[in-house]
């Protein structure tokens, strides 16, 4: 902790760093608790994120279950909205609700001082509050395997969040390297015009998109799994067997000419290895392989350990420093677009309660 406070302007009540799907669900909320806040978002304009995904991404779930509070999915039942769609969504919304958000401000580093104000330094100066909420999202940093290194200079590499569609894709022989949503959507698209195949770590659960005429996210919701506890029994079952594969089965890639290999253990040139013992030649690899956070900008103590968030429902053992938007942070929904309203609501009826209660606590005066 900083022992010198920064002079300058009162502290805003709230910092919310992000501004995509949970920042601004919490902003809607701030202000209509009337606190005095920011969004700082890093990208230039509002849905960035989901902007730059790959041309044909659309969500798996179904317009009807994409809202944030206060304002409904402009688009049909049961259709599935374009990452453009949601884009224009998240910036509508930041619109409607005349949200404060600063565009180009990614956070450089944010740390709290004596009196137990926060400092957020940005590219453009230092803001200061009473609290800080985190909320960008689980998609930061893209996780490319250390096997990456190994491979011939020749053969081109592009990790999910790069890759826009099948004509920036190199030769011919492409591996895609995970077996989630993105790595089994990718290697379908790229099926007609690349000879693909698809490295699998452990075989994904798969469900199609519909059941008995309803949608999946239809009855997923009427026997309340993504509301299923982040502590329960059933979560850690959940979490161990990774998230679920929606809409797209291994038996119509395997029709589309896509093959399987097992576990990538390594590259020797442009010859990927398997766990199996098999090889296979590659022009290119697609590292459908995740993300991870980068907390490196949070210098407060004790709150990132061993790279994983210590906190309880969002909340954090710093006075004033919260989370929004995490995955499992209450339940299975809480960081998916049409679900994290339900955290940012009780997060920041907590939030309320601590600036009002702090603004009605009567001022300590210290003996001269």
């Amino acid at each position: 902790m900083n022992n010198t406070p920064t002079a300058g302007p009162a502290p805003l009540d709230v910092i919310v760093v992000g501004a995509g799907q949970a920042g601004l669900a919490i902003g809607h909320y701030f202000a209509q608790g009337g606190l005095s806040f920011v969004l700082l978002e890093a990208g230039g304009e509002v849905g960035h994120t989901w902007r730059n995904r790959w041309d044909s991404l659309r969500l798996f779930s179904p317009a009807q279950y994409d809202s944030l509070p206060g304002m409904p999915f402009p688009a049909p039942a049961d259709s599935h909205p374009s990452k453009d769609d949601v884009a224009d969504y998240l910036a509508s919304y930041a619109e409607r609700f005349d949200l404060p958000v600063r565009l180009n401000s990614p956070v450089l580093r944010t740390h709290r001082e004596q009196d137990g104000n926060f400092v957020v330094t940005t590219p453009s100066g230092e803001l200061r509050a009473r609290q800080v909420v985190v909320a960008t999202g689980p998609f930061q940093t893209p996780r490319v395997p250390a096997a990456a290194s190994e491979l011939d200079r020749q053969v081109q590499q592009l990790h999910s969040a790069d890759y826009r569609n099948p004509g920036q894709v190199l030769g011919t022989r492409v591996l895609v390297v995970g077996a989630a949503n993105s790595g089994l959507q990718i290697a379908d698209e790229l099926a007609p015009t690349h000879t693909v195949s698809v490295s699998v770590g452990s075989k994904p659960l798969a469900l199609p998109h519909r059941i008995a005429g309803r949608d999946l996210f239809f009855w997923l919701t009427k026997v309340g799994f993504f509301k299923v506890a982040a502590t329960s029994r059933l979560a850690r079952r959940l979490r161990a067997r990774g998230d679920l594969v929606i809409g797209t089965r291994s038996a119509d890639l395997r029709r589309a000419g896509i093959g399987f290999r097992t576990r990538l253990t390594g590259f020797t040139g442009d010859v990927a290895q398997f766990a199996d013992g098999t090889t296979m030649r590659v022009d290119a690899v697609v590292w459908a392989t995740g993300f991870a956070s980068d907390y490196s900008w949070l210098e407060v103590p004790g709150v990132i350990v061993d790279r994983q968030v210590r906190h309880q429902d969002g909340v954090t053992q710093v006075p004033g420093l919260y989370f929004l938007g995490l995955p499992w942070q209450t339940s299975r929904g809480s960081a998916l677009l049409g679900f994290v309203g339900a955290d940012a609501a009780a997060l920041s009826a907590r939030i309320v309660g601590a600036v009002r209660a702090a603004q009605e606590a009567p001022a300590v005066h210290t003996a001269s």
